[in-house]
């Protein structure tokens, strides 16, 4: 496995292992707004499997997770208003939208709750943001794909859900690699939601109008379900960037065997959640040096090293890694500049 790490953010972060405050008795929120698709299903399995033994030694009182019932940024803000009500004493968010829900978070700091969004952060300033460069992801596509097709041509785009931080910064990213490489050109745009089979669909919709496709960026989730668009509409298939999922994956190494297909995978690590947790944790234990946007790794595979990973991941699952509060410690510490 090969992780990016872009961790210069994180030189304050957990400066020491020492606690200040008892956090044994405090209660925290996780407020989700999707958990449609496999990236989603993962996230909240490493929340759960981290947070649960957090709750069992006693480091928190309670770590709640909250799934809207929709994807809608109003549901969402009701649902940390009451959160607010409810007493929590600090809420981890995967936000609905980097900057509509930014009233419900002011509201919740000015209660004294702290804040802690991650994937889908939010612009408020007294939140904290653990974030990963998804613009540089997304830039990233394009010079990969560069390698594998190096005379250029049309790419079809697979963005992600709509109207949230990490769909418009991968979107930016991958702008920013087509203008570096003039050599390709998006002929097309299609919604996958991040998830395979909403990318089929979508894919299998415009492909009919689209001319020969070299490529496809996306923002992961989508990469199989654009494989079987392309077989079933009989179109030649292009090199897909892959997003880590199990499918996605598997799909990879049966046209590797086959006859050497070659592509690149990445997405943040659904575990991220469990980092942000320990974040609200080391808060309400009362550091004061931890800055408000922490920058942390995305996964990556090559060629050379996707196939080790495979057989990690469950079926229909997304390779990730939970994060203790020592593994976070060692690895800010290291990076302390």
């Amino acid at each position: 496995m090969k992780k990016l790490f872009v961790l210069g953010a994180l030189a304050a972060m957990f400066a020491s292992g020492t606690a200040l405050a008892d956090t044994s008795g405090k209660k925290i929120a996780f407020s989700n707004n999707y958990a449609g698709n496999s990236w989603r299903q993962a996230m909240l399995d490493s929340y759960g499997i981290v947070t649960k033994k957090a709750v069992a030694d006693k480091v928190v009182g309670a770590a709640d997770i909250f799934t809207t019932a929709d994807k809608e940024v109003p549901t969402q803000a009701a649902q940390v208003q009451n959160l607010i009500l409810q007493g929590y004493d600090a809420i981890v968010i995967n936000a609905a939208s980097p900057d509509a829900l930014n009233g419900a978070i002011k509201q919740a700091c000015d209660a004294g709750i702290v804040v802690v969004s991650f994937d889908g952060t939010v612009t408020e300033p007294c939140a904290y943001r653990v974030v990963v460069d998804f613009k540089d992801m997304g830039k990233q596509e394009v010079e990969q794909m560069a390698k594998f097709q190096p005379k250029g041509g049309n790419l079809l785009e697979i963005r992600g859900l709509a109207g949230t931080s990490i769909d418009d910064a991968i979107h930016a990213g991958i702008l920013e690699g087509v203008a570096a490489h003039p050599e390709f050109k998006i002929v097309g745009s299609v919604t996958g939601d991040w998830d395979q089979t909403t990318a089929q669909k979508a894919v299998a919709t415009i492909l009919p109008s689209l001319p020969d496709i070299v490529g496809v960026v996306d923002q992961g989730g989508d990469g199989y379900g654009a494989a079987q668009a392309f077989a079933a509409a009989g179109k030649p298939r292009p090199t897909i960037i892959m997003g880590n999922r199990q499918d996605e994956l598997q799909w990879w190494k049966e046209q590797k065997d086959k006859d050497g297909y070659q592509t690149w995978s990445a997405s943040i690590a659904p575990g991220v959640s469990s980092l942000a947790f320990w974040v609200a944790q080391q808060v309400l234990d009362g550091r004061t040096d931890i800055p408000h946007d922490l920058l942390v790794p995305y996964l990556a595979f090559t060629q050379d090293d996707f196939e080790a990973e495979l057989p990690k991941i469950p079926k229909g699952g997304v390779a990730s890694h939970e994060y203790t509060q020592e593994d976070a410690i060692a690895a800010i510490k290291a990076n302390i500049k």
